[in-house]
C-alpha cells in the first residue's frame, strides 16, 4: 500500500474544503494506505473542538465527526 501525506490549509471559512483532508484521509486509511495529515494556516484552528463542531460542510457530517473518524483510524495529524 502507499504512504500518503495530505496537506491542507482550508479552515472554518470554507467548511466543505476544510473537511476534504479528513474525508480523503479516512477513505485512504479504510483501504489500508498509510496516511498522515499536515494542517497549515487556518486549518490549524480545526483542532479546536468548538471550531470543528461549528464547521458543517455541504453534504457531509461536521468536521468534528470526520476528525473523530480520523483519530479512530490512528492517522497522525501534524499542526
Amino acid at each position: 500500500m502507499a504512504k500518503i501525506l495530505i496537506k491542507t490549509a482550508w479552515g472554518s471559512h470554507d467548511p466543505t474544503k476544510a473537511a476534504f483532508g479528513f474525508i480523503h484521509a479516512n477513505a485512504l486509511a479504510q483501504y489500508g494506505h498509510d496516511v498522515q495529515i499536515v494542517l497549515l494556516g487556518e486549518a490549524v484552528t480545526l483542532m479546536r473542538t468548538c471550531v470543528a463542531k461549528a464547521a458543517i460542510p455541504v453534504g457531509w457530517s461536521s468536521v468534528w465527526e470526520n476528525l473523530q473518524t480520523t483519530i479512530g483510524h490512528g492517522i497522525p495529524i501534524w499542526v
